[in-house]
């Protein structure tokens, strides 16, 4: 399927198979998405929100547009697919750039039975989210897995064998093992380096204190939110 979106600085595009955006809200951006779905009906993606230190709260919103054909891709001996969203990973440098916490982004493909270290720096935090196939992950201090939908039979993935739709976190850890079930696995590993500082959410708004929260959405009820406006 696509996805048709538009925000506050002007910007309007189509989303495709394979393509990116990457939004930083910073001061402020209302954004909206409209998906479509193939001629199924059936709609595959993925939005991953990723916090701001407190000293870029207030920075310019920024967005990036990336063509699938834009995401470099590696692929190594024995099979395994990597596309590089952001961040370096095999000598390859992700087209997303100049993002708080240094996030590395990957998509991950491992062939039936094969058996794959990724690494994962000791300073960083890490998930994994599969998709596609299913897999065992070891070597990251314990995987915890999470299940996110109810998929097949329904049953609580485990350790030894981590479906479709669930999300494995990991601890501190150099690098991840993932041994491919029968039918190979494909899925997203992000990391990055932790901001530690607090947190005040509510709904769309992500601020350090309840009083910032509140001053962001009384500013919205005011009109007011909307710091940078589009480009005439």
């Amino acid at each position: 399927g696509t996805v048709e979106h538009g925000d506050s600085l002007g910007n309007r595009g189509s989303l495709g198979s394979g393509d990116v955006q990457w939004m930083t809200a910073g001061s402020g951006i209302l954004h909206q998405e409209m998906p479509q779905g193939d001629p199924q009906g059936r709609m595959h993606g993925f939005q991953l929100w990723a916090n701001l230190p407190s000293s870029l709260k207030m920075t310019a919103p920024r967005y990036q547009d990336v063509a699938g054909k834009d995401v470099p891709e590696v692929v190594d001996d024995d099979g395994t697919r990597v596309r590089v969203v952001c961040g370096s990973f095999w000598g390859k440098t992700g087209p997303v750039d100049g993002v708080a916490a240094d996030p590395r982004y990957i998509d991950v493909s491992v062939p039936p039975g094969v058996r794959r270290s990724l690494t994962v720096e000791l300073d960083r935090h890490a998930f994994a989210y599969v998709f596609a196939g299913s897999a065992s992950f070891r070597d990251a201090s314990a995987p915890r897995p999470v299940r996110t939908d109810i998929v097949g039979s329904g049953t609580e993935p485990t350790p030894d064998s981590i479906g479709n739709r669930s999300l494995v976190l990991f601890d501190t850890g150099d690098e991840i093992m993932v041994q491919a079930g029968d039918e190979g696995v494909r899925f997203l590993l992000v990391s990055g380096k932790p901001i530690e500082e607090p947190v005040a959410w509510y709904g769309p708004i992500v601020m350090n204190t309840r009083a910032e929260l509140q001053l962001a959405f009384d500013e919205l009820n005011r009109g007011t939110f909307i710091k940078e406006k589009a480009a005439r």
